[in-house]
């Protein structure tokens, strides 16, 4: 859960700060509306993506066999463009905030602040410079890490928690200011459902529960509980004893982080909203985009504030090398099968390369705003966990599956209309994301062209029935035609004479 968690729980160092700017009083209404969605539609949505994809290829490689030939191909290329908007304003937006975390701690001097773009871009070459080194042991930090990380943010709501306890005066304040400025209560939960879209940075994290789960225990012995009570007789399709044993430890990845998640989400948008002024989230501010971190800097001391902003930075930058690693495992994956070269993809450091120099002139174009990035991160996400809702409303049709579908079908509404709203309201994300999608496709259709007329077959061990046939062909033309032989049927081998 460590290593994959990262990039969900590192959330907390900006996801209170967004959620204020976006609702303002009405915050933690708007932060429910997020957690509903995540525990009644991000969870289950990924949970079915496990049970039909227990390699761990997830949704993409999902809607690959369900949409058919090109129209799977184009798709995949498609999300895989959005899936790169994702990792790199990951890596950028999880490195710009870590420097923010920096540049505001009281120990450093005022003008640290003229430092923050130059601490973001250091901190990408930093990231870029350990997978070139090798990042296999430097990922076991996670292990300590995420636990620390959890645990200084617990310190700081439960000292809100006792403030709000001691001054019970200051809810009863923050409700009758969030009231006064809605008409009524309805007005605000209709407000609080319209702003969801900006909210969508929490929802990050769930495709890299999923790509995770040939790491997970899938042995016989492993339990897997009550058979009568055991959620795998609900899984679609019939699995191993191994297999169901996987999905039910994916399922356990996705469960337990959403749940700490959900607390972590609620109480630090109550405590953060109640007990900070609205001012202090204004751009500059010394909560914009570190609302905890000033939390536990004027609650508990700026000697643990320091260690909360320590924490927080190293959690940040794990989460972009949470990113890169699933760039250099998703790009391999797809693009030799579209016709890319293997060669050139199986290269780990011209592809850190790559991806450090989009980075890098993502974080130019931004410059390295915590803010501004919050909304190209939100098209990345939002796309892939709509392809996933649509991708699993297929599955469960193609299963026999009726009501189900129906329901994520419902789901899969509810993310294609805030994906929508966002790209209407912040179009930034899907301009980055177009310009991944037409590289993509241009150097795949490129690629495919090129290798069109390029022999892929060095040698042909003929066994004893074709060498007759070549025999009884000398001095005539021997023509070998490609076929897949997975599945063929001789009306399939008439088909391809004919085409020939």
């Amino acid at each position: 859960m460590c290593p994959t968690g990262v990039d969900y729980f590192s959330t907390l160092g900006y996801q209170p700060s967004i959620a204020i700017l976006a609702a303002g009083l009405i915050s933690p209404l708007a932060t429910l509306v997020l957690v509903a969605v995540t525990l009644l539609g991000a969870l289950p949505v990924y949970r079915w993506v496990a049970a039909v994809s227990p390699r761990g290829a997830g949704s993409i490689h999902m809607l690959e066999r369900l949409l058919p030939r090109w129209t799977g191909k184009i798709t995949v290329l498609v999300l895989l463009g959005f899936t790169c908007t994702d990792f790199i304003i990951t890596i950028t937006l999880s490195s710009a905030d870590a420097a923010v975390h920096m540049v505001e701690n009281p120990y450093l001097p005022d003008t640290a602040s003229q430092w923050q773009f130059w601490i973001t871009i250091g901190l990408l070459l930093l990231l870029a410079a350990v997978f070139l080194g090798g990042f296999s042991e430097a990922i076991r930090v996670a292990l300590f890490l995420v636990p620390f990380y959890l645990a200084v943010n617990l310190v700081v709501i439960v000292a809100g928690g006792v403030q709000l306890f001691q001054h019970p005066d200051l809810l009863g304040s923050w409700w009758s200011a969030a009231m006064a400025s809605h008409a009524s209560p309805w007005a605000a939960v209709v407000v609080a459902l319209l702003v969801f879209p900006k909210l969508a940075l929490g929802l990050s994290g769930f495709e890299t529960g999923v790509t995770v789960m040939p790491q997970l225990s899938g042995s016989a012995g492993h339990r897997t509980g009550n058979r009568g009570k055991h959620p795998g007789r609900r899984l679609p399709g019939a699995m191993s004893t191994g297999t169901r044993a996987k999905v039910v430890g994916s399922h356990r990845l996705l469960t337990v982080p959403a749940g700490i998640m959900a607390f972590f989400l609620m109480t630090s948008s109550v405590v953060c909203t109640v007990l900070i002024p609205q001012d202090a989230f204004a751009e500059g501010g010394p909560a914009n985009g570190r609302a905890l971190a000033y939390l536990a800097h004027q609650m508990l001391g700026e000697g643990f504030g320091t260690v909360y902003d320590i924490s927080t930075v190293l959690i940040l930058w794990f989460a972009g090398a949470s990113a890169m690693a699933g760039m250099l495992n998703l790009i391999p994956r797809y693009l030799p099968r579209y016709g890319m070269a293997p060669e050139w993809t199986r290269a780990t450091r011209p592809l850190v390369v790559a991806v450090l120099l989009a980075g890098l002139v993502v974080a130019w174009i931004f410059d390295a705003n915590v803010d501004a990035q919050g909304n190209a991160y939100a098209t990345g996400v939002l796309a892939l966990i709509t392809s996933a809702a649509v991708a699993v409303t297929l599955s469960a049709r193609a299963h026999g599956r009726p009501r189900t579908a129906l329901a994520f079908a419902a789901v899969a509404l509810v993310f294609i209309y805030t994906f929508v709203d966002n790209i209407i309201t912040r179009p930034d994300g899907l301009h980055i994301a177009l310009v991944f999608v037409a590289v993509l496709l241009t150097i795949s259709f490129a690629s495919r062209v090129w290798r069109a007329s390029e022999p892929r077959v060095d040698t042909v061990t003929w066994d004893q029935q074709a060498l007759s046939w070549v025999h009884e062909a000398v001095g005539l033309s021997v023509r070998l035609i490609a076929q897949k032989p997975e599945g063929t049927s001789a009306g399939d081998y008439s088909e391809k004479l004919l085409d020939e």
